[in-house]
């Protein structure tokens, strides 16, 4: 993909020029966060996501972007805890967190943290924010960095079974840790 192209969908806004000299962030602290559209999402997700690109599922809930000099960097939703076991309890889960291979060192938990400030402050109904991490790929360094509690280790979770849809066998099992932060 052409990072220069008008056309792009990492493009932030297209049509105006990028007023940092399109340098790369060399920092974090560089990136801008803000919500961005469920259509961004889903096709920077797919692109950048390590394990779960699609994310055709994703009509409700926040969807956030990272971007510096009119270029994404990031992307992640937000939604109600994918099991209805938690819902109705004020919980939002982080059901994708997708980066691109020359974001900036410390992007994912700066990211993180911004994210948790801003529905905090927006959603005061929301108590409690979850997340899997997935074992066999990720070590949850983000969390940890943004001060997440691990609270249910090595759980394994079979997105998908029992209710009818087919999962992919490299995505539907495997062992997860839920991240928690009460806010």
């Amino acid at each position: 993909m052409n990072d220069l192209r008008a056309d792009d969908a990492r493009v932030a806004c297209p049509l105006f020029q990028a007023e940092y000299g399109g340098s790369k962030p060399t920092s974090a602290l560089q990136l801008a966060f803000s919500e961005t559209s469920m259509e961004v999402f889903r096709v920077l997700n797919k692109q950048w996501h390590s394990r779960l690109p699609e994310a055709t599922n994703c009509f409700e809930g926040l969807h956030f972007c990272a971007s510096h000099a009119n270029l994404y960097y990031a992307v992640a939703w937000w939604s109600k805890p994918i099991s209805c076991t938690l819902n109705g309890l004020g919980w939002f889960e982080l059901r994708r967190f997708a980066i691109a291979d020359d974001a900036p060192k410390n992007t994912a938990s700066r990211m993180l943290a911004w994210m948790v400030r801003y529905i905090r402050q927006r959603k005061p109904e929301i108590t409690k924010l979850i997340s899997y991490q997935d074992t066999s790929c990720h070590s949850g360094t983000i969390y940890k960095a943004v001060g997440w509690t691990p609270v249910d280790k090595g759980h394994r979770v079979r997105w998908g079974v029992g209710n009818g849809r087919k999962r992919n066998a490299i995505v539907a099992d495997g062992k997860k840790i839920r991240w928690e932060m009460v806010i």
